[in-house]
């Protein structure tokens, strides 16, 4: 028998990162949810025999894949080998052998090529609704937060459950919503299981075994060598956010061993009353992320570019929380996970990681219906609408932090027109926050200014999913810290950072989201650098002149370039 060669594996590696990228592909354009085809809050792979996961697509959210890359071998373990056949598709939302909430569909297929399982493939993506109190922190329980799906056939051989469809229409608010989604997510599938089988035909395979080796070893081998290349060494991170209605600290000890990297989280806060704790799969996700982008970004993900990245955390803590806790806005502590890590390897590598930034996504949900003070006329609706934002990446090393870019999640800011469409909400103001980035040697990114209300004849309840409000992002290296969140409405009444909140007719909410913080010391600071922000209205005149010690004659100079149309 004549195998491949390792030029051949490698076309063969490349054709596979290509078929999960165009699964993600059709999982965004068949979508119902704007999370899904507007945010990108998704991941697709493909997995050999075992569950282990080969690759995963670019598109998508690192909380996502790095959880999933753990869920294939529940399913497989849930289903039983003995029962998985052809034609089947395997569903779940289960936080704790998902991908952390039950607003999270995954769905495996297993793939058949000559009448022999191969491989399987699979994909999660957030759906707006999933019953029980709404996306949102205000659950006790995980049972109050919606609809649990256990892992199970959707279909069997080729024919769908339509006793589970009717349950599942029988429990959310917007049915046809999720249901469409649940068939996108099966599609991407079967359109990722056609292009592996197009691939195993033109390389002649039987199986996967010889790619999945070459994989696995290449990308084992080259993580492996660079964490060789690190001090052996440990290190001691912290940070503490606002939490729901006490504050919430976060540990790490970051450990480098020659053949890993261990990250504990001993000592973190224990879990909250409320949902915002998070299943270790989730915390996992992103720790192995923070420190795998940091030290191999190029190496492709897979489950032995993931493996070296060792995660403890005591049961019982927020980043370990088991069932039955509430775990629904599980990304607000995931999403600081990164900048915890990082506080600690910053102290191992210097110059190697940016500064913190607005960490978890500015989300928020609202759910219109006809006002109750007056009667109202017969067209106005009822809608479910959740919208993605994000406030400021922190500066980097050697470049400015990222505007209203969310990290580490990587979804994309929904725009307003994708919003609107889906419901009588109006977003009434969404610019980018001057000022807010951390001033520094490089600054941070920018965050954002929101006003959101109704149509004539609604009103809303706003789940709020916010914080940096108590604990805006610190500097790094000398850099400044972010500007904080704020939240109110437009009559002037305050707002909660997290928790659903009644919103009348005819009133507005009114948020600034966070900005990024600041890298080095503002007195290394370009002031070329100064001059252009100056003209991009990223920075005030005031803060031009206070923070980075532009003259008033420069600062003339600048707003006369820009009056004229000059270059800056």
């Amino acid at each position: 028998m004549t195998y491949p060669s390792a030029v051949a594996y490698q076309v063969m590696w490349n054709r596979l990162i290509s078929v999960v990228e165009e699964q993600a592909q059709a999982l965004v354009r068949t979508a119902f949810s704007t999370s899904v085809r507007e945010a990108g809050d998704l991941s697709a792979g493909v997995y050999d025999v075992h569950g282990t996961m080969l690759a995963q697509a670019v598109t998508g959210t690192p909380g996502h894949v790095n959880a999933m890359a753990d869920a294939v071998g529940h399913f497989i373990r849930r289903i039983g080998r003995k029962n998985i056949l052809e034609g089947d598709v395997y569903i779940t939302n289960d936080p704790w052998e998902g991908t952390g909430h039950l607003h999270d569909i995954t769905m495996v297929t297993p793939s058949f090529h000559e009448n022999a399982l191969v491989g399987f493939f699979a994909c999660t993506a957030h759906i707006v609704d999933i019953g029980g109190r709404g996306f949102g922190a205000d659950a006790h329980s995980v049972y109050e937060e919606g609809l649990y799906i256990p892992i199970m056939k959707f279909a069997a051989e080729g024919k769908v459950d339509e006793t589970l469809v009717h349950i599942i229409r029988g429990n959310v608010r917007d049915p046809n919503q999720l249901v469409g989604d649940i068939y996108a997510l099966t599609t991407c599938n079967e359109i990722g299981h056609r292009r592996l089988i197009d691939m195993m035909v033109e390389f002649d395979l039987k199986n996967l075994d010889g790619i999945a080796a070459f994989i696995l070893d290449n990308s084992r081998r080259a993580t492996l060598e660079r964490i060789a290349t690190l001090p052996h060494t440990s290190a001691d991170g912290e940070m503490t956010v606002d939490g729901f209605d006490k504050p919430i600290t976060l540990r790490v000890k970051v450990t480098v061993h020659k053949d890993r990297i261990v990250s504990d989280f001993t000592g973190t806060s224990g879990v909250d009353r409320k949902g915002i704790n998070c299943p270790l799969v989730y915390a996992k996700a992103y720790a192995c992320y923070a420190l795998k982008v940091a030290i191999a970004p190029e190496i492709p993900n897979n489950a032995a570019s993931l493996a070296p990245f060792e995660i403890i955390a005591p049961e019982g803590t927020i980043v370990n929380a088991v069932h039955p806790a509430p775990v629904a806005l599980r990304h607000i502590v995931g999403h600081f996970v990164p900048d915890t890590v990082y506080d600690a390897f910053d102290k191992i590598v210097p110059g190697l990681v940016p500064a913190e930034g607005a960490g978890c996504l500015c989300n928020f949900q609202v759910s219109l219906r006809s006002r109750t003070d007056v009667p109202v006329p017969a067209d106005t609706l009822r809608s479910e609408v959740l919208t993605f934002n994000s406030g400021g990446s922190g500066a980097r090393p050697e470049f400015d932090g990222l505007n209203a870019t969310a990290f580490p999640s990587g979804v994309m800011t929904m725009p307003v027109e994708a919003t609107e469409h889906v419901g009588p909400v109006i977003i009434w103001r969404k610019e980018l926050r001057p000022d807010s980035g951390g001033a520094g040697q490089y600054r941070g990114g920018l965050g954002q200014y929101m006003e959101v209300g109704a149509r004539t004849g609604h009103e809303f309840d706003i789940q709020a999913m916010f914080d940096r409000i108590d604990h805006p992002a610190r500097g790094r290296r000398g850099g400044s810290e972010g500007a904080a969140t704020t939240i109110m409405r437009d009559d002037g009444v305050p707002m909660k950072g997290k928790g659903k909140q009644f919103v009348p007719h005819g009133c507005k909410v009114m948020m600034a989201f966070p900005g990024g913080a600041g890298y080095g010391s503002v007195s290394d600071r370009d002031l070329t650098l100064v001059k252009r922000d100056l003209a991009r209205g990223y920075i005030s005149e005031r803060t031009a002149a206070e923070d980075y010690g532009l003259t008033m004659a420069e600062i003339e100079k600048v707003r006369s370039a820009v009056a004229a149309g000059e270059h800056v």
